[in-house]
């Protein structure tokens, strides 16, 4: 009887540090979202929800508009997303179902090794080899062959939207790469077994069997990844060319939310200024919560599903 009362006290005071360390977690979200609220407050007293549409950036004459941020910020991602999801995908698909048992583990330690790497070392990397390749191979190709879109038109610069998605699309990959893995290994044997028993191929069995059955989850996965890109700082700055502008072309130099904070929050020199930079991350802040709260509800539901079907 004692035995069984100290494993109740055990269990309760585990079950109340779980859920301390679960509200600590909780009550810096908020601190952080109150902090961003209450910082931004002259910005928004002075520009209001104009503050999202403006598209001029001028801390010299006290004007400040995002409207130029937040279409750098989803141009560069979405670029990111075009070049990452095709490869993260065709990679979680092998190693969860083409590989050989010899190589998934090495394969998938080098993948997500990626992860690894510091984002300033990316930016150097960007800097010094993928910009000079992109500016003398990539755009001049890009303009020949589709360069009556708008999209493809202008200046070679090599630093721009299109080198800037290009390092985002690397450092996603490893994200949206281990997320989908996990969400095809949950897929029940049962869809497989169900699909070559009535003589489908290895790839049409994929296609048919597995890759819907974990469609939410790959959702989630990239979403995932799109919270990761928006938010992404360093390799960003060090290679978009850091110019608040809306163009068409992905030539084009631009500029992100999180790269205007980290070039001028230390230099911000007025009230004003300093608030707008905060206002921008709240925008940033709130939207990458958006995106990862989706995320995280379409991965739980997909884990619902399978947990399910595996108990039938």
């Amino acid at each position: 009887m004692p035995n069984h009362k100290n494993r109740r006290v055990g269990d309760g005071f585990f079950h109340g540090l779980t859920l301390l360390a679960a509200l600590v977690m909780l009550g810096v979200v908020i601190i952080i979202a109150l902090q961003l609220v209450k910082g931004s407050q002259p910005a928004y007293a002075r520009f209001g929800l104009g503050f999202i549409m403006g598209s001029r950036w001028d801390p010299v004459h006290g004007q400040f508009g995002s409207l130029p941020l937040i279409y750098g910020t989803i141009v560069s991602s979405l670029i990111a997303l075009l070049i990452a999801v095709p490869l993260s995908l065709g990679i979680a698909v092998y190693l969860a179902e083409l590989a050989p048992s010899r190589l998934r583990g090495p394969v998938s330690f080098l993948v997500e090794l990626l992860a690894a790497i510091p984002s300033v070392v990316y930016g150097l990397w960007g800097i010094f080899v993928l910009v000079p390749w992109i500016r003398t191979t990539v755009e001049p190709l890009l303009h020949r062959f589709l360069g009556w879109l708008p999209f493809f038109q202008g200046n070679f610069y090599g630093f721009g939207m299109l080198a800037a998605g290009v390092i985002l699309a690397i450092m996603i990959i490893p994200t949206i790469a281990a997320v989908s893995r996990e969400v095809l290994l949950a897929v029940p044997n049962t869809q497989r077994e169900a699909m070559l028993a009535l003589g489908a191929t290895r790839w049409e069995t994929i296609k048919m069997a597995v890759l819907p059955y974990g469609r939410s989850g790959l959702l989630g996965a990239v979403i995932l990844g799109l919270g990761r890109a928006v938010g992404e700082t360093m390799a960003v700055t060090m290679v978009i060319g850091n110019r608040p502008q809306i163009s068409p072309s992905v030539f084009e130099l631009g500029q992100t939310i999180a790269s205007i904070i980290a070039n001028e929050f230390s230099e911000a020199f007025d009230d004003l200024h300093l608030a707008a930079l905060v206002m921008a991350g709240l925008v940033l802040f709130t939207v990458t919560l958006l995106l990862n709260v989706v995320a995280r509800l379409l991965v739980w539901r997909t884990a619902r599903i399978a947990g399910g079907a595996g108990k039938e």
